[in-house]
């Protein structure tokens, strides 16, 4: 009885210390949207230096993370200036843990940066929407590359 009562604090935990605290006011970095008319697609990138940049889409945040250094402004020199980096559940509306997130591509539903990769905690999931939304592949953290954010971007 004791495991189970420190596994579900330590759960809980967990869960709680992973947020999305952002306002009205909070706008994307790539496309300076603001992100509270859609919850759903918001992720965040925690940096090392205690800034948290946000995002109206997954495929934004990772626009970003695959050039960093082209916002200056943010002085980013490499991954290891990311502290965190968290999306939402499409289906919970919880924050996960972007590297550990399913996300399908080629679905039907779109997000308000156009074709976009929708993230999932479990890979159930993602196949559970992958298959009602026509979904094309699922996918990975890792095997998200700059070419396929360049296509849903239309830029190749």
């Amino acid at each position: 009885m004791h495991k189970y009562i420190l596994g579900l604090v330590l759960t809980s935990s967990l869960v709680f210390s992973a947020s999305m605290d952002f306002d009205k006011d909070t706008k994307g970095l790539v496309r300076h949207l603001k992100v509270y008319k859609a919850p759903r697609w918001v992720s965040k990138v925690e940096l090392s230096s205690g800034k948290s940049v946000y995002f109206c889409s997954p495929k934004s945040m990772l626009e970003f993370y695959h050039h960093p250094g082209k916002w200056i402004e943010l002085n980013i020199k490499s991954e290891n200036d990311f502290k965190k980096i968290l999306v939402t559940d499409f289906k919970t509306l919880e924050p996960i843990d972007a590297k550990g997130a399913f996300y399908v591509y080629g679905a039907t539903i779109i997000s308000p940066a156009g074709d976009d990769l929708v993230p999932f905690s479990s890979y159930k999931d993602a196949k559970e929407y992958a298959a009602k939304y026509m979904g094309r592949r699922i996918l990975n953290f890792k095997e998200i590359k700059n070419s396929l954010i360049r296509l849903l971007n239309g830029r190749i």
